[in-house]
């Protein structure tokens, strides 16, 4: 080894004080994450999604003036189809260690310059009346939009993303990069159009989501025959297939030309990854993406004007060793990230 070398590297790194970063751009990051040169215990204190400060709401009248940015629970799975249990999964994700602060391929710590809480969960009056709970769902992300906060969600089913996009998109449709193993435009059946088989069908038709301007990427399993409405509405459709066979960068480039540059939403259903990687969900469909696709495919979103987005499906008693549950904070963290480089984009 070069001695001289050695003796520079120990004149410099030798004796610093603690959480001393030399790197402009890293010492930033530290400054956000170091008091006194300690960093907080990832698992001690009160469990907020990526350790956000929690900023408790009255649920009467929330009060979201000052932020910019809202984690959000929706613990409610009452439109499940198969295995329930996601509505266990903002618990769970609130729970895991050491996600953030920042994120290396984006080059990016999202909490800086900005004020982002967790607000917990939304209020809602009946545990057992899908209908109820979602226009209790409504009501509230129509309060979050009109204090200008940028919502980030964990449920919860995919059947809360409906209500979400009544809400968000109620002036202007939106565009979505929709990521999941099913599509989720079906039809009614079993006397209610309100299940996570069909949220996007009825988000289209009440005229908030813009079809045209919707890609849904890692479709596969054997419910195909329920997503004709996805390809008539005009919605791009890439099969789990397509994304190996196509490559990230040709299906990043595909959504980013089908939503333009105009707001739109995000969902990722945790189901979306293959089992290997998300076993902890309701309907796990195998041959899925990889957790390095997925946020391959999200960090190649940067720049868009994203008005929001959710992760849901995590349901933990799956999952015996957490890793759904660490994907969908992961998820999320990554969400939180393109929406803070969106922000240009969004005026």
């Amino acid at each position: 080894m070069d001695q001289d070398k050695l003796e520079a590297l120990r004149d410099k790194y030798g004796a610093i004080e603690p959480g001393t970063v030399f790197d402009p751009h890293f010492a930033e990051v530290a400054e956000t994450v170091f008091s006194g040169g300690r960093r907080q215990w990832p698992f001690a204190g009160v469990s907020t999604f990526l350790d956000a400060p929690h900023q408790a709401l009255l649920p009467e009248d929330p009060d979201f003036a000052e932020l910019d940015y809202a984690f959000i629970g929706v613990p409610m799975d009452l439109g499940v189809s198969n295995r329930s249990g996601s509505r266990l999964g903002p618990r769970a994700v609130r729970d895991v260690e050491r996600i953030g602060p920042y994120e290396h391929m984006l080059r990016m710590a999202p909490f800086a310059g900005c004020k982002t809480a967790d607000v917990g969960d939304v209020p809602m009056r009946s545990r057992y009346d899908l209908a109820s709970c979602h226009d209790d769902i409504e009501v509230y992300y129509k309060g979050v939009k009109a204090a200008g906060v940028i919502p980030l969600t964990v449920g919860g089913d995919h059947s809360i993303s409906l209500p979400i996009l009544k809400a968000l998109g109620a002036d202007e449709p939106l565009g979505m990069v929709h990521i999941d193993a099913h599509a989720d435009t079906g039809g009614p059946f079993e006397n209610t159009r309100f299940h996570h088989g069909g949220p996007f069908r009825q988000a289209v038709l009440d005229g908030v989501l813009d079809p045209e301007r919707t890609i849904q990427i890692g479709i596969r399993g054997a419910a195909e025959y329920l997503w004709e409405f996805s390809v008539e509405s005009g919605m791009t459709l890439l099969h789990a297939e397509d994304v190996m066979n196509k490559g990230v960068p040709e299906v990043v480039r595909m959504a980013r030309e089908v939503v333009g540059d105009k707001p739109f939403y995000i969902s990722f259903d945790i189901d979306s990854l293959d089992p290997a990687f998300a076993p902890g969900t309701g309907t796990p469909e195998v041959g899925g993406l990889t957790t390095l696709q997925a946020l391959e495919i999200l960090r190649g979103l940067k720049g868009l004007p994203m008005a929001g987005g959710d992760v849901v499906e995590v349901a933990p008693q799956y999952d015996s060793t957490s890793n759904t549950a660490h994907a969908g904070a992961q998820i999320l963290f990554t969400l939180f990230c393109l929406a803070r480089l969106g922000e240009a984009a969004r005026g």
